[in-house]
């Protein structure tokens, strides 16, 4: 891996990694525990905007690369290649959902970095916060999490129903989800 003249990791040879490992689909993080190489000037912001070394990253295709080698343990936040593993930092969730498709029985969200998830057991809805501000998020994958943006949660919530629980909600892959904390 490439590092620069102050030893920490460089974001160009950590994607030129990745890239390689990623052939074919997500790369199997889950799959990979190097040993810890230390911290990377790199943050994911609420909004989804990713930031490296104070500025944002404006390339969407480094953004999603990076995204496939994300990788969560406890609650903290890596970049992960079969060799290394660099922390960064995530100020809500790595991931903003920016779409649904709401149809009957079914939610699909997309999120900012092009994944798609189907709502479902494995894929839950939790809404966190309070009546006042809630935070809705959907699991995506291994423990990394997708804020549903505002105009989304809107979408979901003229879609909603009343649950069992005397709640209101959402169907989507035979569960219901609630859409208040």
């Amino acid at each position: 891996m490439a590092e620069n003249s102050d030893n920490s990791v460089s974001a160009e040879g950590l994607a030129e990694a990745a890239s390689k490992a990623g052939k074919g689909g997500l790369p199997p993080v889950h799959l990979w525990n190097p040993a810890y190489c230390g911290e990377m000037d790199l943050e994911i912001r609420a909004d989804g905007t990713w930031i490296h070394e104070g500025s944002p990253i404006g390339r969407p295709a480094m953004v999603r690369l990076f995204s496939t080698i994300l990788k969560r343990e406890d609650d903290r936040f890596f970049l992960v290649t079969p060799v290394e593993k660099v922390g960064i930092r995530v100020e809500d969730a790595p991931f903003l959902a920016v779409d649904a498709d709401i149809a009957q029985g079914s939610v699909t969200f997309t999120t900012n970095v092009g994944d798609t998830v189907t709502a479902g057991p494995d894929h839950p809805i939790v809404v966190r916060g309070d009546a006042e501000v809630p935070r809705p998020y959907v699991h995506v994958r291994a423990g990394l999490e997708a804020l549903i943006d505002r105009k989304t949660f809107y979408r979901l919530a003229a879609a909603a129903e009343p649950g069992p629980d005397g709640r209101t909600g959402i169907r989507s892959g035979d569960r219901f989800f609630a859409l208040e904390p």
